[in-house]
């Protein structure tokens, strides 16, 4: 299991909370409703596809939700790799229950679980520099999805807008690197200051303004390692290096043996495939 991978409580309660309100406003389940009363139910989470597991505490507390008297135990935690046909965990209780949660537990899994995975394929593909997810994150979902990053060992980029100055090119159309960089530094001394850069010359002129993070944008390789270069002649303040745009499980080593810290990428919040896993549920009365 990877180390730090477990969203905070608090997201993990609320997040639930809105997918079942989602789901059960404003008769509950009308369907399993309809089953005799007293069925008790015996259930298996089953991975179909081989990954990386994420999204356990969801599923646990959906589950806690819907009904008190369902038990969820797991023989598979976050952060673990997991194989076809694996049984990562036993759900038992009431019947109607536990069909229920079922989807909006599986939900949770296969979303979070396929982050973990693509995550962890370019973790792979990238050695030598660490991946860092983005912003790009499913609106109110965002620190469960940073945890199943954390999950396929991945790095987490700022959580949101208050964690440090990230200078993009739409604000650079207002204020000038060296400018833009002053400003930050007066009016927030004590956080990092993070430029992106298109081109080589906006390189030199964050070097020269004092940046303490390059995000380097839409380079190609050459050009990366051009930047790399102009970093190392600054001396022994050499800022932060990220790479970004459309980098993907095919590229990232490319990327990763320019010398760069760190490859950012979107698509591992934003378009990861979900993990195929099921619920395999046995009835007795």
């Amino acid at each position: 299991m990877r180390a730090g991978v477990q969203p905070p409580i608090g997201a993990v309660r609320l997040a639930v909370a809105r997918a079942l309100e989602e789901d059960l406003t404003p008769l509950g389940d009308i369907t399993s409703g309809l089953l005799p009363a007293g069925l008790i139910g015996d259930a298996d989470f089953v991975v179909r596809t081989p990954g990386v597991l994420a999204g356990v505490a969801c599923a646990t507390e959906t589950f806690a939700q819907v009904d008190a008297a369902v038990v969820v135990d797991w023989a598979a935690a976050d952060g673990d790799d997991v194989d076809a046909k694996q049984l990562i965990g036993h759900v038992s209780g009431p019947l109607a229950s536990i069909l229920t949660a079922e989807r909006t537990a599986l939900n949770f899994l296969g979303h979070l679980s396929g982050i973990a995975t693509l995550t962890h394929e370019l973790v792979v593909a990238a050695a030598g520099a660490r991946i860092w997810d983005t912003r790009k994150t499913t609106p109110g979902l965002r620190a469960l999805e940073k945890a199943a990053v954390r999950a396929g060992g991945g790095v987490n980029h700022r959580g949101n807008l208050s964690d440090w100055v990230l200078l993009k090119d739409n604000h650079l159309t207002v204020l000038g690197i060296e400018e833009a960089v002053r400003l930050a530094r007066e009016q927030w001394p004590a956080r990092t200051v993070h430029v992106e850069c298109d081109s080589l010359d906006q390189v030199e002129q964050a070097l020269h303004a004092g940046a303490d993070a390059l995000l380097l944008d839409n380079m190609t390789p050459e050009e990366v390692r051009g930047a790399v270069a102009l970093a190392g002649d600054h001396g022994d303040t050499r800022p932060l290096l990220e790479v970004s745009g459309g980098i993907t499980r095919e590229t990232a080593g490319l990327y990763a043996r320019t010398g760069v810290d760190c490859i950012s990428v979107g698509a591992i919040t934003n378009s990861a495939p979900v993990l195929d896993i099921g619920l395999d549920i046995e009835v007795s009365s």
